[in-house]
């Protein structure tokens, strides 16, 4: 993994359980220019399947993967099948003729009371998105688990913000989506 961002697993399989969480803005001590790691994600289209690049500004190192992520339960809380193949580089100038709608995020490492969360801030069509989650080892943490005060919105069981969904929206079609569901928010 790198860094403790929940990438990079390696090659296999394994369930996830998650909770999402819509920032307002970067948690608190949190800055934009701290660790964090590229992500450049194409959706091939017509499938689940998703093609991941990996840079780290700090050393410039690059990795990357095909990767597959099938939602096992619906909800709040909800758990996926995840598989994943690391490529190398002359493997993924293979798969890249499959490249489809793309999202560009940067990923910061960031604990908080004693739990590591991943926060997700969105360039591109999605500027100003954040998206906070943070995994857990049993069903029964995950149920547990109480919201962080920096969480404006919990979005786990909103298929709007699954990384498949969100690159076909611009950053004004997903405020606009928000209005309806919630009323006014802010992104």
């Amino acid at each position: 993994m790198v860094s403790g961002l929940g990438i990079g697993r390696g090659t296999g399989s394994c369930v996830l359980r998650e909770r999402r969480f819509l920032l307002n803005e970067l948690p608190p001590g949190l800055l934009r220019h701290h660790y964090h790691v590229q992500l450049k994600d194409n959706y091939i289209a017509g499938t689940r399947l998703r093609l991941r690049r990996l840079r780290v500004p700090a050393t410039d190192e690059r990795r990357r993967w095909l990767q597959q992520k099938i939602q096992l339960t619906s909800g709040e809380l909800r758990r996926f099948a995840f598989a994943e193949i690391e490529l190398s580089a002359e493997e993924y100038e293979v798969f890249k003729i499959f490249e489809g709608d793309e999202i560009r995020k940067n990923r910061y490492p960031y604990e908080h009371e004693g739990r590591q969360y991943e926060i997700d801030f969105f360039l591109g069509p999605l500027l100003g998105l954040i998206l906070a989650k943070v995994r857990f080892a049993t069903d029964e943490e995950m149920i547990s688990f109480r919201p962080p005060a920096f969480a404006t919105l919990e979005v786990s069981g909103e298929e709007i913000f699954a990384g498949g969904r969100l690159v076909h929206l611009s950053a004004d079609e997903l405020r606009s989506e928000l209005a309806k569901r919630y009323g006014k928010r802010d992104t």
